[in-house]
């Protein structure tokens, strides 16, 4: 009988022993980035916002994906509230960085408007793939400059002149389409019709010949743009590089066509975003190389046509879910709010920088979570739900509503998107309906919102009784 006693006691021991061995162990694990990242900050330690760096190297990334695999993406962050409180900033270690997340919406427009102190720090997957001579990678100086020359031919008055009826046509002419082919995924093919538009305004014709090519790379360099940078095969950045590559092939064919073209003055198109580029020079006389003007493609060509049809595809299914509210206003930035298509923007801290109370390091990256303000119970009631009345006589306060960013780099693009989506869904709405074949399909996050099997269904034409 004692002989047994003992034998128990020490297998208590010997688990007792293992499992504090274990948690040793853990947090030791745990505590090495914590270690590595901090101990040059001296007394600033004490000034960083709460959080942890989870795992040495791989740090937040698999509780990040793991979160954004299931039905609730929020529980990310809400863990990072559960545990340390509504503090508005948190310290994690993502994408191979030490990086401060901010939440709130004075923090976010603080880092999205201050250049001083805040510059692009992208994950270098996305500077690779998007490419280091595009917005994502470019200094200060260089983007105002590239922006102003980009940004004009897409955006304000002459913008509805010169393609507003270029977009209609062939809205048009894709439902008409749609409606004879049986079944279809509404969002590659709402993806196929805004790609032909932003190939149109930047390639003119030549969009046409090439857009097929393109096309069908820019899904590839996606779920790579939004990946950890490893480059092995299986992995989506590998594929996003192999896909970069072939964009770059066939891109360089273009230009160079362009500028021989130009040369011997056998160019007779109307003048597009290409001939723009290959005319621009800087204050010195430098024009851009060839890098430099595919790199700007490749960014416009993919942020011009996929944040367009995603957004597209929600209005749509929100308002066929929601007949009572079809034409109320704001719609379009109901939809923009709920899914809010880039969830996070990636800066860098240029010196040590104080908001709401706490030290962001010089070099550490920050990223604006937009999810987290566009879902702030404070500012929009029942965030999940889909409410366009909620904009009448609404004005967000400063840095509470964000789907293009803000600031500087305040996406140059978003008054191209908005037209196109009300375009299309003024003739969808009024001639057609989608019937899904599984209006509960799964939804994705990463890394956009979307169906699983991207809206798949029939488009049908009605009889509509609304007057335009």
């Amino acid at each position: 009988m004692y002989s047994q006693i003992l034998m128990v006691v020490w297998d208590l021991r010997v688990f007792w022993g293992i499992l504090c061995g274990w948690l040793t162990l853990k947090w030791l694990v745990l505590s090495m980035n914590c270690w590595f990242y901090e101990r040059k900050l001296g007394g600033k330690r004490r000034e960083l916002p709460p959080g942890d760096f989870g795992w040495p190297f791989i740090g937040n990334m698999l509780s990040f994906l793991r979160a954004f695999k299931t039905d609730n993406p929020e529980s990310f962050m809400s863990n990072f509230v559960q545990r340390y409180g509504h503090t508005g900033l948190y310290k994690v270690h993502m994408f191979g960085n030490p990086s401060i997340v901010v939440t709130t919406a004075e923090a976010c427009r603080k880092v999205l408007t201050d250049d001083e102190c805040f510059k692009p720090g992208w994950p270098s997957a996305t500077v690779n793939l998007i490419g280091r001579k595009s917005f994502v990678g470019l200094s200060h100086e260089e983007h105002r400059w590239l922006r102003k020359l980009t940004a004009a031919p897409i955006n304000g008055p002459e913008l509805l002149s010169i393609y507003l009826k270029y977009i209609e046509e062939n809205v048009v002419k894709a439902l008409e389409k749609w409606e004879g082919m049986g079944q279809i995924e509404f969002l590659t093919e709402l993806r196929r019709l805004t790609f032909k538009v932003i190939m149109h305004i930047f390639l003119s014709s030549e969009g046409e010949d090439v857009g097929e090519l393109l096309e069908r790379e820019y899904t590839a360099l996606n779920y790579g743009v939004r990946a950890m940078a490893i480059n092995i095969p299986g992995f989506a950045y590998h594929k996003g590089l192999k896909a970069r590559k072939k964009l770059v092939a066939i891109l360089q064919s273009v230009v160079t066509k362009r500028r021989e073209q130009r040369r011997t003055n056998a160019w007779t198109s109307k003048r597009d975003m290409l001939d723009a580029l290959l005319d621009a020079k800087d204050e010195f006389s430098r024009r851009l190389t060839d890098e430099e003007i595919i790199d700007v493609l490749i960014m416009y060509l993919n942020a011009g046509h996929e944040s367009s049809a995603h957004t597209t595809m929600w209005a749509t299914f929100f308002l066929q879910k929601n007949p009572d509210i079809l034409y109320k206003a704001k719609v379009i930035d109901e939809t923009l709010r709920l899914i809010t298509f880039s969830l996070v923007v990636f800066r860098e801290a240029v010196k040590d920088v104080h908001v709401c109370g706490y030290t962001i390091p010089k070099g550490w990256k920050v990223l604006v979570w937009f999810r987290s303000v566009h879902f702030d119970p404070e500012t929009y009631a029942e965030p999940k739900k889909f409410d366009p009345s909620r904009w009448d006589g609404f004005t967000p306060k400063a840095g509470s509503f964000l789907p293009f960013g803000a600031g500087s780099r305040l996406c140059p693009g978003n008054e191209l998107a908005k037209i196109e989506i009300a375009v299309f869904l003024h003739h969808f709405l009024l001639n057609y309906e989608l019937e899904q074949d599984d209006p509960n399909s799964p939804l994705m996050y990463i890394p956009h919102t979307r169906p699983k099997d991207n809206c798949r269904g029939r488009i049908r034409r009605v009889i509509s009784n609304t007057q335009t």
